[in-house]
């Protein structure tokens, strides 16, 4: 890379930052809007719970998602925010989701045959976000 590329990359970083601190927003509000980022945040407040074992409290009430063990739970990471959509979840449907987001497990736990939640579905509910269902994706030999 060039030392003018290198130093407009840098520029751009240090203004794109500059601009997230003026506003006010968080880099994920400005991405992904105030209910977007409320996802992110809900879930990474999830993601914490459950891998302590106490994610029953982010459960809609009548529902009960396969939560499995607390280190399933280790090492995730939110992704994308994605309202919800019926003709990719069809099995979700009943379950009325407003929201789903992909889960991102951890390089350290990638090998084969581990299993982990892929996607969390959330309901809308009048005090926030709750859980509906969640997906478990199993990683394949490689």
């Amino acid at each position: 890379m060039t030392p003018a590329k290198r130093l407009l990359g840098q520029t751009t970083a240090a203004a794109a930052a500059l601009v997230v601190m003026l506003s006010g927003c968080s880099l994920n509000t400005m991405l992904w809007g105030d209910d977007g980022a409320g996802v992110i945040e809900t879930t990474t407040d999830l993601l914490d719970a459950a891998a302590a074992g106490d994610a029953e409290s982010f459960i809609c009430e009548g529902q009960d998602p396969e939560l499995r063990e607390p280190a399933d739970w280790e090492g995730l990471s939110p992704e994308e925010p994605e309202r919800f959509v019926a003709d990719y979840w069809p099995d979700q449907v009943p379950l009325e989701p407003s929201w789903n987001i992909g889960l991102s497990l951890s390089a350290e736990r990638v090998n084969g045959g581990v299993e982990f939640p892929g996607y969390v579905f959330y309901r809308e509910v009048d005090d926030g976000l709750c859980v509906v269902d969640v997906t478990w994706w199993t990683v394949e030999e490689g």
